[in-house]
Order: structure tokens, then sequence, then C-alpha cells
């Protein structure tokens, strides 16, 4: 070996190791307080967005920097300004409690003039000729032309309503979306179909309001679990007004209507009926002539069937056939249906769940769909004929794919990231082939931070499940050094919020401090199908515990868990989990910071909590066991509850009922009760709520005091 060739080597030796040198102190930018929080952007850029189709051959992007919105060619990539057509002419809107009308650019008209009593849900006709609307529980309509006035039922009280829902339809059936609408034009504008609740058996349950000198009472009609529900009545009414034409149903039975739908030509409105123990679904064929009804489906499920179930019915345009969505074989698929309630075949089978129908091209007799199927916790596209037959996944990886189809299903585009994957876009034919990348969020300096990881992973059961996991490591995170852990949870049925998707920078924060994040699907949350889920039947709050107790017990025989710091949160039902977690489950739990709960099934509405409960009646024993009241001797650690003094979902009595039992027996917690709040905190007290999070995990998580830039 001669000189020159050595000192060549120790020149090349050094540069490597200055090379190296380079690429670690790269991999070693942190983030700093505002980025770790997602309060400003780090690891991931702003891109545009995509969010469905001018036509087939344009899709609609929402460009980030400018805030315009364009059409872009699915070919050249041509942009240019796109501006939404419009769905109608005529504008209805609400102004000072009246209803007034805009054709167009010209000036508003008023219809209505009963300043002292607003006009609720003003909804104009297809033909664009009639408003209708309530106004103090009964229907009304005005005619646009000439302002004519048509009041079509006359009998509502404080207990009656004609078109406005009950408030357990309201919450639990119809959905807060309807703003209490329960009225439905008819396609041809000749009639409206509408539901008439008496809620004169309903209690009444007082909120007391602590507004002002005085405060106030809202009086809400609430039917808890095992009282008496509203009656309801359908009915149709001629747009010009005149007899109703009652549906024939017996408004005294103990039963539920679901979401209503007019046939394509008015003849007929399909009426969902379910029986009190939701056990039982039928769909009727209702005449609006004569209020005679024909069943035209029955499905019958030993644990229940949920009412509310998105895309139950699917209606084609070939006004021949509809698509049921149904979970009644253990698992969510699709069946064709001819409108009179023949099954012609199922579309989808198998041991795993669709999630949406995105397009049914009837031309090709072909339907593209989204579904878990490759995994529980990913999403993917899917094309199937009608027959059942060609199942073909469109899309691709190990991602969650967010799709919107083309109107003619020849392209898709698809939004898709995992827990390590910030979000893409990318444009794809309707065989699956990728066409181009349309966009990639990820940062150009992304590699060169240090950042916490985030996995998927699955923590098994002693009877065989693989309970679904998502847990963010510490950043600098060392095995062999015990480390405390937020648990966060929901825990509801078949609510599940475990999926691979990419996370953001929110997480970072606690990672930086050396916090252990996870959560933890249970085997009723959604992943194992409608069979995982109806494992709650008559038992709220079983399974989960159980499920969540493994995983706590899981988490604490590891070397890099601390087995006194294991916090458990979550709201509404997590809220519900969390005090249960702190005291029938308390031996595995350290602390809990729990928002809106419940506490007692006896205590929540019909409609949920006998779907899964039955009544406090026919099931005693199962309501003893799922409440939180049953277990507060067994109650340590430190729990914090949360709630809203005005909540009309889960009432404060709720946390009320914990605070008597925990107090009588001089056991210490946190409480924050947060005025003028209903079931989510009001905007002016989410900063504080957050900073006493912050407080709670400094001073028992990490046992030092918060950073200033955090109070």
């Amino acid at each position: 070996m001669n000189k020159l060739s050595l000192v060549n080597k120790l020149h090349l030796a050094v540069g490597v190791f200055l090379l190296l040198g380079n690429l670690v102190s790269a991999q070693t930018k942190r983030l700093d307080l505002e980025q770790s929080l997602g309060l400003k952007p780090s690891l991931t850029k702003s891109i545009n967005t995509v969010s469905g189709w001018a036509d087939a051959q344009h899709y609609i992007e929402y460009d980030a920097q400018n805030g315009q919105v364009f059409q872009v060619h699915v070919k050249t990539g041509e942009r240019r300004r796109y501006t939404p057509p419009p769905t109608s002419d005529v504008e209805v809107f609400m102004q000072d409690n009246d209803i007034f009308i805009r054709h167009g650019v010209g000036a508003p008209k008023q219809l209505t003039h009963s300043p002292e009593t607003a006009e609720k849900n003003p909804t104009l006709s297809p033909d664009n000729r009639y408003v209708a609307f309530t106004r103090s529980n009964d229907l009304y309509a005005v005619s646009v032309t000439d302002g004519r006035e048509i009041r079509y039922t006359s009998d509502a009280t404080d207990v009656i309503y004609n078109g406005w829902a009950s408030w357990v339809y309201f919450e639990e059936i119809l959905g807060r979306a309807s703003q209490y609408r329960a009225f439905w034009w008819a396609p041809d504008s000749k009639s409206l179909a509408f539901m008439r609740f008496n809620d004169t058996r309903v209690p009444m349950f007082p909120i007391y309001n602590a507004t002002g000198q005085h405060g106030f009472l809202e009086q809400t009609r609430y039917p808890k679990a095992g009282d008496p529900n509203p009656e309801v009545r359908v009915g149709f009414v001629p747009v010009e007004g005149g007899k109703v034409v009652w549906a024939d149903f017996d408004e005294k039975a103990d039963q539920y209507f679901g979401q209503p739908y007019w046939s394509y030509n008015s003849g007929n409105l399909m009426v969902q009926w379910m029986n009190r123990d939701q056990t039982d679904l039928k769909f009727y064929q209702v005449d609006p002539a004569t209020g005679n009804k024909r069943e035209i489906y029955h499905e019958h499920q030993d644990s229940w069937i949920d009412l509310s179930h998105e895309e139950r019915i699917t209606y084609l345009q070939d006004n021949k056939h509809y698509i049921l969505k149904s979970d009644k074989t253990g698992w969510a698929h699709y069946y064709l249906y001819t409108l009179d309630g023949t099954l012609i075949n199922p579309i989808t089978s198998g041991k795993w769940q669709v999630s949406s129908l995105e397009l049914v091209d009837e031309k090709n007799k072909v339907v593209y769909f989204t579904a878990r199927k490759e995994h529980s916790t990913t999403v993917d596209l899917y094309r199937v004929d009608y027959d059942g037959k060609n199942l073909k996944r469109l899309t691709f990886g190990d991602y969650t794919h967010q799709v919107t189809v083309a109107p003619d299903g020849k392209h898709f585009i698809t939004t898709y990231s995992n827990v390590s994957t910030p979000p893409k876009i990318a444009l794809l034919d309707n065989k699956g082939k990728f066409i181009k990348e349309l966009a990639d969020s990820k940062a150009a300096d992304f590699d060169s931070y240090l950042f916490a990881k985030t996995e998927m992973i699955t923590i098994p059961t002693p009877d065989g499940y693989q309970l679904p996991a998502v847990i963010t490591w510490p950043t600098d995170f060392n095995e062999q050094h015990p480390y405390p852990v937020i648990f966060s949870i929901y825990g509801g049925p078949d609510a599940g919020t475990v999926s691979n998707t990419w996370k953001g920078t929110a997480n970072q924060h606690w990672a930086n401090e050396g916090i252990i994040q996870i959560s933890v699907d249970h085997r009723a949350s959604g992943h194992f199908g409608k069979e995982g889920v109806a494992l709650m039947h008559r038992n709220l709050g079983h399974w989960e515990m159980i499920d969540y107790i493994t995983a706590a017990k899981w988490l604490k025989s590891k070397p890099w868990v601390d087995p006194h710091k294991l916090l458990i949160t979550g709201h509404s039902y997590g809220g519900y989990m969390t005090c249960l977690a702190l005291t029938k489950g308390a031996d595995y739990f350290d602390f809990g910071i729990a928002g809106a709960p419940v506490t007692s099934w006896e205590l929540y509405d019909t409609h949920y909590t006998e779907r899964y409960m039955d009544t406090p009646q026919d099931n005693p024993e199962g309501y003893k066991k799922g409440s939180i009241l049953t277990y507060v001797d067994n109650y340590k650690g430190v729990l914090r509850i949360m709630h809203g003094d005005i909540d009309d979902n889960v009432h404060l009595q709720n946390t009320t009922q914990l605070v008597d039992a925990l107090t009588n027996r001089d056991r210490p917690f946190e409480l924050m009760i947060y005025p003028g709040s209903r079931h989510g905190f009001s905007r002016e007290k989410s900063a504080y709520d957050r900073r006493e999070r912050y407080r709670f995990y400094y001073q028992y998580l990490l046992e030092k005091p918060v950073p200033a830039g955090l109070r």
C-alpha cells in the first residue's frame, strides 16, 4: 500500500464520517411548541383539495393558496375557474322571523307576516310554487305567486306537533341535521307527507338555565329508558289544503317510524316501521290518497336493527329497483330489490363491511362502493356488477382512501394516507390504473425532523380477538424507560375510532414530553361486523370494559409503561367508559378525564338505550351491571368530570348523581360545570377546558408545572 492511497482512504473515511454526521444532525431537528400542538404547519404543507366533479371530464379543485375553485380536465390538466350551476334560481330564507323568497338576483319578496311567531324550516316545493313550514307546531304552506297562506293542520298544542319532530325523533331517528323538520314534499309538488307527534304521555324533563337574575327552565318532553314514547301518525295533505289522510297505522301501538321515501312518481310513500323492541323492521308502501298500506319488506334480528341506518334505501333512476343496505347477515352489505320488495340478489357478501355507495352505473349495471374489506382500519374503493360478480378492488396499498367517483364512472380521485404517510391525492381510472399523482402534502423538510412515530398495532384478548389500536410513541422512546400513558377512547356500539390514517402533529407535544398515546377499539366497535357489535345486547359496558382492561393489563406488562400512570379519557359514551374505568376497572386505570358521561342507562333516552339494553323493566340486571353508580365503592385514582349545564342530550343529572355518590363516600375527584354549554362545550369555554386538561396531564402524569407557553 503506497502513501498516496493511504491518504486518499483517510480523506474518504473523514468524508463519510462528516456526511453521516450531517445526516444525523439533519434528522434531529425537533418540532417547536406550536408545531407540536398543530398550531402551525410542520411535516406537511397545504395542498389543493378535490371536492367532487363538475362533469365526467372535469374534477373540482380548491386552490389552497388563493382560495379559488377550479375545474380541471382529467386528461389535459387544463384549469379554469369553476362556477357551480345553480340548483335553483329561487332562494328561500328567514329574516326577522318571517319567510322571504328571491328569484335570481332580484329583490326579495316577503311571504309571511308573523313577527311574533317564527316560522320554522321553510322548504320550497319541487316546482318552486309553494313554501311549506311549521308555525307554533302546525303545518302550513304559502303560495309563492300570490302570498296566499294555506293551513294544513290546526290541532297543535304544546304537546301536539304537526311536521315538527318530537325530541327523541330529532336526536335519534331523523337526526339533528333535520332541524326538527318532519314533513316531505311529493316529487310532483301536489301533496305533502308529514308526521304528527303526540307527546302527552312523554315525561317532561326540566333543564335549568342560569342566565339572568332568575334563570329559566327549558322543558323538553324527553322519554327516558322505559318511559312512554310519543304517539306518531303519518299523514298526507293536498298542496291546496283539505282533509288529512292518515296512513293505516295504529298510533297507540308502541312503534317507531323512520325516514320515509316518496316514490319517483309520487304514487306512494315508502314508510319504515319498527317495533318498540327494535327487532323487526318493515317497509310499507302507503297510498297517499287512501292511507292504505302494503308490506313489501320484513327484516328480523334477535339483537336489534338500527332504524337510522345510513343508506338504508337507494332508489335507482330506472324507477324499477332499489339497493338496500343491511347488516342482517352479521356484516353490512348491499342487496338489489325491485320496488315491490322482491329480492333480486345480494350485491356483496362476506365477513367484511361495506361503507358507502359512491356511484351506481345503471347503464353498465355496475356499483362502485367503499368498504373495509382488506382491513377493518382501512377503506378502499371497489366495483361489482349488479349480480354480485366481478368484484374488484380499485384502490391500492395499505392506506385509507377517501374517494370521489366521476359521474360516468370512468375515473376516480382518491385522497389517501396511513399513520406514516401524509395525505396524497391521485387520479385513477375505473380499472384501478394509476394515471397520475395530483398532490402530496409531505413537506420538503419532512425527513429532517425527529418526531414521534405512530403505528398500527393489535392487542390480543384471551378469547382470540385482535383489538385494533393506534399508538404514538414518545419522541425519544427508550424501551427500558417507563412512560405515562394517555388512553383515548369512545367505546360506543359500532363506533370505532381506530383508523389507519395520518394523524397530523397535534399529538406530538405529549410525545415530546414523554407520554405514550394510544387509542384502542373493543370487539363491538364495528371492526368485527354486526356479529361483534351484537355482543353488547342487553349488557352495555360489559365487553367494552373487559377489552379495555385487557389493553390496560397488556400495557402495564411492558417495561416501557409506568404501572401507576395510565390515564383514560373520552366524551359522551367515552365519558361513560372513563367513569366505568375508574370504578369497575379501578384496579387497572389510575386517572380519568370524562366529558358529559352517561352514568346510568335509565337516565338516557328510549330509542338509543333500548336498542341495546331493552327496557329497565325487561332487563333490570343489565341496567344495574351497566351503571357506574353500581361500582362507586370501587372508585380510586383521580377522576375529572366535565359537563355542560344545559346539555339536552346527556343531562347534567347523570353527573349530579355520580357526584352525589362520590361525595357521600368522601371520595376525592375533580368537577367542572360549563355554564351555557350543551353536549359539546361552547366555544367560549373550549380554551379554558384545554388549559385544564394540560394542567391535569402535567400534574398527574408528568409531575411538573405547566410550561409558560401552555398556560
